[in-house]
């Protein structure tokens, strides 16, 4: 039985699908909820102009992971739960390690993460962010395919 479920959210529709699980998950076994998520920032510029460019794309990455996780957070609420909700920035380490540390800070039973499903050269050229969590996480990670377009 899952007592603590951590749900990294981004806003995709992969991410919407992994939250709804994870919903029905915590309602089920009346587990506690925790939203993360995560700003890369992850910016090349040269001094001058392009410093106070970056804090204004800095600025707008805050406010729309902000909203991601108030619409997560009204989805929880509406489904009767109370969940957490963390923001975190990063500037260097990969999503995958923070969604893991947050984890662990939080004593996460459970992982679920809605994953896009990428296969062959798609998954090797982008990378996993999924897959990086799934073989460095300390608990289950259950991963939730978006919707095929079939």
């Amino acid at each position: 039985m899952y007592k603590r479920i951590l749900v990294p959210v981004d806003g995709s529709s992969a991410s919407n699908r992994g939250l709804r699980e994870a919903l029905r998950i915590a309602r089920g076994q009346r587990a506690q909820l925790c939203l993360l998520h995560v700003i890369e920032e992850f910016f090349i510029g040269e001094a001058g102009e392009s410093i106070a460019f970056a804090e204004d794309v800095f600025d707008a990455l805050r406010t729309s992971g902000k909203r991601t996780l108030a619409r997560a957070e009204a989805l929880a609420r509406k489904a009767g739960l109370r969940p957490r909700t963390v923001l975190v920035e990063t500037m260097a380490r990969p999503v995958a390690d923070l969604v893991v540390r947050e984890a662990r800070k939080w004593k996460a039973d459970l992982i679920v993460i809605g994953t896009h499903g990428r296969r062959g050269v798609r998954r090797v050229v982008m990378g996993s962010d999924a897959e990086h969590v799934v073989r460095a996480s300390p608990v289950p990670v259950l991963l939730v395919r978006a919707k095929s377009r079939a």
